[in-house]
């Protein structure tokens, strides 16, 4: 594996973590929201928690990938990457 494929790897590993970090923020503001409120956190949660999976599956499609196959994987996975990063700022910015 080259030094470039492993340092994307290890960034999309590290912006998972985060979103994982952000969802569990969201989860508490979401126990501690009023009961119309609650049900929109848990609303937006679900769908992060969805889009954090395809980008889950995106990201093992990218790691297990042949070198040669490896840069059109990168393409579809940097797609859903740009997805879920809209969804997460989305999220944060409207229970801010």
């Amino acid at each position: 594996m080259n030094d470039k494929r492993k340092a994307y790897e290890e960034k999309l590993d590290t912006q998972l973590k985060e979103w994982e970090a952000e969802i569990a923020v969201l989860k508490a503001k979401a126990e501690s929201a009023k009961s119309d409120a609650k049900i929109d956190y848990y609303k937006t949660i679900e769908a992060l928690e969805y889009k954090q999976d395809k980008a889950k599956t995106k990201f093992q499609e990218l790691k297990s990938s042949g070198d040669e196959a490896w840069e059109a994987v990168k393409g579809g996975a940097e797609k859903t990457w740009d997805e879920v990063k809209a969804a997460y700022h989305d999220a944060v910015s409207k229970f801010k």
